[in-house]
């Protein structure tokens, strides 16, 4: 499985950006689909995950009412909407995919990584 993530960029605290992560090769084994982040100096973190149906999702506290994880099924994709973002959504932002069906917030249990994709956002 191969991850590609885009839609990252610069933008000003309150803004939004969205965010997409294309899933291809064996993409019938993945049920869950997530992105986690990392912020220079600091480990990776969970940030939100959603079911292959779409119909379940999981997101950080610290994210949530801000951040939307969506996916779409028959296209193999995951999106992140991004709203009311703040100095500290600064990261890289990675997406993630798990043969595993339960949306799971640790990172060990992604075994299919995309590239990361950079977010900043400035004060």
């Amino acid at each position: 499985v191969q991850l590609q993530a885009s839609g990252g960029g610069q933008v000003q605290a309150g803004g939004s950006l969205s965010l997409s992560c294309a899933a291809s090769g064996r993409t019938l084994d993945i049920y869950v689909m997530g992105w986690f982040r990392q912020a220079p100096g600091k480990e990776r973190e969970f940030v939100a995950a959603v079911s292959r149906s779409g119909s379940t999702t999981y997101a950080t506290d610290d994210v949530k009412g801000r951040f939307t994880v969506s996916g779409d099924n028959a296209k193999n994709m995951v999106f992140l909407q991004m709203y009311s973002l703040k100095p500290e959504d600064t990261a890289v932002y990675y997406c993630a995919a798990r043969e595993g069906r339960r949306l799971s917030g640790a990172s060990g249990n992604y075994p299919y990584w995309g590239q990361g994709t950079l977010v900043t956002v400035s004060s």
